[in-house]
């Protein structure tokens, strides 16, 4: 349902961040200063995460993945921004995640060049919001979506490469149980 949604205020900046494979996907841990502002409630961005295939769908369609951005304010709230990822160019900040994924489980290695988070936003500024919950266990409720309504490339390669490590690590859309899904204009 298309709606008056206020723009969503990016504050990022390039910093240090480590990348980890913790055995359900690769996440990269970003330093702190990195900010979204949404209705004019602050939430500092901890880390993203990538699922294969895309956990949401515009007007039915799939896309070839999803990375999740997750941030939580100062009372433990937490708002996640999701970006689609269809096959095409690569994508650089992708390909920097994917060059750095350390070769066991749960270790972390840090990036030796800082990782700008605002290169991983798409173009166009549209999105959807609705009121959800974390899409891994234990799937808290109460969770702030905004998924982009502008999808990014990936190369397939790019794809294949995480598809390898997590074939399919996503969970199935819910039953929308009388939520509402606003559309920015």
């Amino acid at each position: 349902m298309p709606a008056k949604l206020t723009p969503l205020v990016f504050d990022y900046h390039p910093g240090a961040s480590q990348v980890v494979d913790n055995g359900h996907t690769v996440q990269v841990l970003v330093g702190p200063g990195n900010y979204l502002i949404a209705d004019g409630d602050k939430y500092q961005l901890i880390q993203f995460h990538f699922h294969h295939p895309s956990e949401d769908a515009i007007e039915g369609k799939h896309f070839d993945m999803e990375l999740h951005m997750v941030h939580k304010d100062a009372d433990g709230n937490l708002a996640l921004v999701a970006i689609l990822l269809s096959d095409g160019k690569a994508n650089p900040l992708v390909q920097m995640g994917w060059d750095n994924v350390p070769t066991e489980k749960e270790k972390v290695k840090t990036l030796t060049t800082p990782l700008d988070p605002k290169e991983i936003l798409p173009a166009t500024e549209g999105y959807y919001s609705f009121a959800g919950s974390l899409t891994t266990p234990p799937c808290t409720e109460g969770v702030r979506w905004f998924v982009m309504q502008s999808p990014l490339d990936i190369s397939v390669h790019q794809e294949q490469s995480f598809a390898a490590l997590y074939p399919n690590n996503s969970r199935p859309i819910q039953p929308r149980n009388g939520r509402t899904v606003e559309a920015s204009r």
